[in-house]
């Protein structure tokens, strides 16, 4: 007869499954329960974070939120009209059975993606996950629900704005790296080797900036060290284990009360809804805007010069 295991204790069970990257066989021997038991436990118990805690922790964000959001990373990151980073992370896996070659990626293994943005205090706005390994961080964000609810102006993106006294309005941007392409909305840096100062410094400012999802996925991994190993579940399984240590990670945050200079300290470093509907040659002119006013003397910080 199966052992009944108290609600608490189950919820023990999976944060330490989560939190320490042990094996349910280790759970097994821990809780004196059956490694199949303590798999569907974990299971059951991600399941209703993610639906109990998604709307709570990963909200779909007002106008209002945004506008907090971009002057977060304009104080933080000086990028002004920011709305947040965007990025892939794989999360690995040993091979997944029936699928393939799709699981693989350019990395030598097999994973699943989590596709994800974030605000200038480390916490995500939006999470995607279960794509193969083998889709590129262009292809998921672009069949992704963020990108068609930008695209169909259902994000809440607020109206443009101008980021200079006397200026033109400008779009509010994501900023991501090469792998995504400029588009609407969406920010990346000048390519080649032979750049000038003006690119340089715009893909200088524009790290700033894009550094934040990459901090953010560090934090997500040593807190939930479940992802240092791979991940020995079924696809189906692994995505809401993903997502709920992506909940946990935004409550966990909302708890301690981490904000932009603790978690510095820590780490150790420092009137309608105005759509532009702008083409690759109109978005690389936002660009140019942008880098303009990064060197200018009215933006240039003290540190860039030396910086590039």
């Amino acid at each position: 007869m199966r052992k009944s295991i108290p609600p608490k204790e189950r919820l023990a069970i999976t944060l330490r499954y989560l939190a320490s990257g042990c094996s349910f066989t280790d759970l097994h021997y821990i809780y004196r329960c059956g490694r199949t038991t303590a798999a569907e436990v974990v299971k059951e118990v991600c399941v209703n974070i993610w639906i109990i805690l998604k709307e709570k922790c990963i909200p779909t964000l007002t106008q209002e939120d945004w506008l907090h959001i971009s002057d977060e990373f304009k104080q933080n990151a000086n990028f002004p009209n920011c709305l947040g980073a965007l990025d892939g992370k794989h999360i690995r896996m040993k091979q997944p059975s029936d699928t393939g070659s799709l699981s693989y990626n350019y990395k030598n293994f097999f994973s699943i993606v989590l596709f994800a943005s974030c605000d200038a205090n480390y916490r995500f706005t939006f999470v995607d996950v279960g794509s193969y390994g083998k889709c590129s961080d262009s292809s998921i964000f672009k069949n992704s629900e963020f990108y068609k609810r930008l695209q169909n102006n259902t994000l809440n993106v607020p109206n443009s704005k101008p980021i200079c006294s006397n200026g033109e309005a400008m779009p509010y941007v994501f900023v991501g790296d090469e792998a995504f392409g400029i588009s609407d909305h969406v920010q990346c840096p000048y390519g080649g080797k032979n750049l000038n100062l003006k690119e340089k410094m715009f893909n200088y400012r524009l790290s700033r900036a894009r550094r934040y999802i990459e901090c953010t996925f560090g934090i997500l991994s040593n807190k939930w060290r479940i992802f240092h190993r791979p991940i020995d579940v079924s696809c189906d399984f692994a995505e809401i284990l993903v997502k709920s240590c992506c909940v946990l990670h935004n409550f966990v945050h909302e708890r301690d009360g981490h904000n932009f200079e603790e978690t510095l300290r820590i780490v150790g470093f420092e009137d309608t809804n105005d759509v532009i509907n702008i083409g690759p040659g109109r978005a690389t002119a936002v660009r140019d805007k942008f880098a303009t006013y990064f060197v200018s003397e009215e933006e240039a910080t003290p540190w860039q010069n030396n910086m590039i």
